[in-house]
């Protein structure tokens, strides 16, 4: 019989900044190389060394926007005078392959991925 190929879920992890999403996510992430953690993209600039890929994809405002026109992002909100959102691209290839995403978003960013096409996959 031939063996099912497991496909990926969505983890969300949703709270107020500051009491540990991220900890608790690159934890799980060391702890399972199954989970690969999300990287948001942003229209803010870099901060001292922070890397293009890794801390977030940075993009100038007219980058986010067609994104956001294209149907290219899965969630995304306005903090403070930049967009901040998640890629769907990354995702879609992550859980293609079988790999789990765990997502540091607040309630609204949750909300919006619950209510995507990809809710369905969301733990």
């Amino acid at each position: 019989m031939p063996e099912l190929e497991r496909r990926g879920l969505l983890i969300i992890l949703s709270s107020p900044s500051g009491v540990g999403k991220s900890t608790i996510a690159r934890r799980l992430c060391d702890y399972d190389q199954n989970i690969i953690f999300s990287v948001s993209a942003t229209t803010r600039k870099a901060r001292k060394g922070e890397k293009n890929g890794r801390e977030y994809f940075f993009l100038d405002h007219s980058e986010f926007d067609k994104k956001v026109q294209d149907y290219k992002m899965l969630e995304y909100a306005k903090v403070f005078g930049n967009w901040y959102g998640t890629p769907i691209d990354p995702v879609l290839t992550s859980i293609d392959k079988g790999k789990d995403v765990i997502f540091d978003v607040d309630w609204q960013g949750g909300n919006q991925i619950k209510n995507s096409r990809l809710g369905k996959y969301v733990l």
